[in-house]
Parts: structure tokens; C-alpha cells; sequence
């Protein structure tokens, strides 16, 4: 088959041939149609998280069944499915409990431990395909319906974490990226009273502004915490969702809560912060952090866009052979949403 192959670190994704997937014991082979290509994938791409070389990246999938091992009693030939991006137990405490995020067997992210989605086949454990809902097209929209799995279903999962409620102000830190867009959405679908965009692009503003933000922050001024305070009638905001996590954009998002306030913090990479211990306390502030989404969450965001809740912002769709360009354009924050590549 055909892949797109990562043979050394933060060097170019490059074309090759590589032997077709065969399923072995509990595992399936599925013919993928779109993949998602986003920051997190693009870290592993530029060298900034560990992996063996060489390597097929990607894991925001749509795909169809094409073989199955043996073991295998939940999927078929023709299933159409995305992907689970963890590598867990599925029996650990964690998983049982639906946190699989913290399995305590965890083996790692597909696309960097194992083969993933920048190819025309890719295996995984059969447990980490995820039938898509009926009434779904995922023939006429692959790119959407491929990243969900991540960019509706990480928001989905942190606006819960979060309790965002209806007289919240939410702010979001990086909201012209690939999973701030869709935390703008998902703040909008949960009725939160007032979306803030904050970024340091302020020609990504105009697409914030149509998917959900009431107003923006231009971050490149160097006054987040003055404007959050500004926006909001000196109260600050209630809950800010940090994609970008930097000493400085921690720091300011403290400074610019509200009493009572929530700060989830969730990056492919980031950085050690100086907590303001007195503040936290004297306000009440809740720090959290937060990785990914559960199956079950997947799940849902799928059944939210199957019918018509929420739709994913894809911008840029090219061939799965121009993968490079695309990563390119990631390196520099040039891409507003989602970018995808396509199979065929």
C-alpha cells in the first residue's frame, strides 16, 4: 500500500510503499478515506514527542472495515468506523470506570506507537474502531466525520469537566486552531452566556466570530488578563479552556478569571508555570488538567453531528500525498480549523 512515511525526526513526510496490514488476533484492517491532520499530530511530526522511526502518523480517521482477526465479534467487512486515538487496556480500574485517559496499562497514541492513518490501510486493535451512527454521510463529508473523534470530542469531554452553564463567560485561549474553533462551537451549543476568542492571529477572528465567539482577544498585545477583566465588566471570565499553555497564557488566564473561576489546561506540549498561590485561594479558582476524550464521549460527538447539533470545521482538504505541505502550514499557525487529507 501506499503511506505516507516519518523516517526521522522533524524530516519531511515522503511517499512510499509498504507492505499491506494483515489483522492478527483481535485486530482489523480498515481502508481509510480521510485522515485529520492537526497540532497534535504535527508535534510528533516535528520531532517534539517520542517515537520510533519509521513511522505512518495520523489517527482522526474515517475508514471501512476491510478484514478482521480472529477474536474479532464486533465488526465486519463494510463497517464504517473512525478511530480511538489511546491504546489502553479496556480492564484496568480507569477504563472500567470510563476514564480509559488514565489506564494504568496504557500503550501509547496510534499514529505514533503503532501505524496509523497517513496510509491507505491502517490495523489497530479492534477495540479501538468506532462504528460511525446510522444516517451518517461519511461517504460525501470523510474529512468531517474523521475528526471528530478529536476536535468535537475533546471540547465535548472539557466542557463537562468544566460545568459550563448557561450564565458562564467562556474564554478560549488558541481558538483559531484545530480544537479552539470547536471549543467555540461547543461553548456555543452548551449556552454558555458569552464566548471570547483569544488568539495571536488576528486574521483567524472573522472565522471565531461566525462559529461562535461574541467578541476577541488579540493575544499578540500582550494584555489577555486586562481584556478578559475589560470584557466582562472587571469580573473576569468564568471558565477559560488553554490550548496553547505557555508560562505566559497560564499565567494570564489566572489573572484573568472570575471569583470562582475554572482553568482547564490541555496541549500537545506545554510548559511549568508560576502559580499565583494567593490568588487561587483568595478567589476560589479551580486549575485543571485534561487529556483527550473517552470512547464513550466519541461516541456521542458522533450522535451530536449525526443529527445536526454540530458541524466540523474542516478549511483545507488535499490529497493525502501533499501531507508535507499541510504540515508546513501547521509549523506556522497558518491553518484556521481543521485540515484533512483525503484517500482518493
Amino acid at each position: 500500500m501506499k503511506a505516507m512515511l516519518l523516517k526521522g525526526k522533524n524530516q519531511p513526510l515522503v511517499l512510499d510503499n509498504v507492505p499491506d496490514p494483515v489483522p492478527g488476533p483481535g485486530e482489523a484492517v480498515v481502508r481509510v478515506l480521510a485522515c485529520g491532520a492537526g497540532l497534535t499530530i504535527h508535534h510528533a511530526r516535528a520531532g517534539r514527542l517520542p517515537i520510533q522511526y519509521p513511522r505512518i502518523l495520523g489517527h482522526e480517521i474515517t475508514g471501512v472495515v476491510t478484514a478482521t482477526g480472529a477474536g474479532v465479534t464486533d465488526l465486519k467487512n463494510g463497517d464504517a468506523v473512525t478511530a480511538y486515538f489511546y491504546l489502553t487496556c479496556g480492564h484496568c480500574y480507569w477504563c472500567r470506570i470510563n476514564r480509559e485517559t488514565l489506564c494504568d496499562n496504557f500503550g501509547g497514541y496510534v499514529g505514533r506507537e503503532c501505524d496509523g492513518g497517513y496510509a491507505e490501510y491502517v490495523k489497530l486493535p479492534a477495540q479501538n474502531f468506532i462504528k460511525l451512527p446510522e444516517g451518517m454521510d461519511w461517504k460525501k463529508h470523510p474529512a468531517e466525520i474523521g475528526v471528530i473523534c478529536d476536535a468535537i470530542a475533546t471540547p465535548l469531554k472539557i466542557t463537562r469537566k468544566a460545568r459550563v452553564t448557561p450564565t458562564d463567560t467562556v474564554a478560549v485561549i488558541g481558538a483559531g486552531g484545530g480544537l479552539g474553533v470547536h471549543m467555540l462551537m461547543v461553548a456555543r451549543w452548551a449556552h454558555a452566556r458569552k464566548v471570547i476568542a483569544v488568539d495571536s492571529r488576528a486574521a483567524k477572528f472573522e472565522t471565531c466570530l461566525k462559529v461562535g465567539a461574541d467578541s476577541t482577544i488579540d493575544a499578540s498585545e500582550g494584555k489577555v488578563a486586562q481584556q478578559l477583566i475589560e470584557q466582562t465588566a472587571g469580573r473576569g471570565a468564568d471558565v477559560i479552556f488553554d490550548f496553547v499553555c505557555t508560562k505566559e497564557t497560564i499565567e494570564s488566564s489566572v489573572a484573568g478569571l472570575n471569583k470562582g473561576g475554572r482553568l482547564v489546561l490541555l496541549a500537545g506540549s506545554g510548559q511549568r508555570f508560576d502559580a499565583d498561590g494567593p490568588a487561587i485561594m483568595r478567589k476560589e479558582i479551580e486549575v485543571m488538567g485534561s487529556r483527550y476524550a473517552t470512547k464513550q464521549e466519541v461516541i456521542e460527538s458522533l450522535e451530536l453531528v449525526a443529527r445536526g447539533d454540530l458541524w466540523p470545521l474542516v478549511t483545507e482538504k488535499v490529497p493525502f500525498t501533499e501531507a508535507e505541505a499541510i504540515h508546513q502550514r501547521l509549523e506556522v499557525g497558518a491553518i484556521t480549523g481543521r485540515a484533512a487529507l483525503l484517500m482518493s
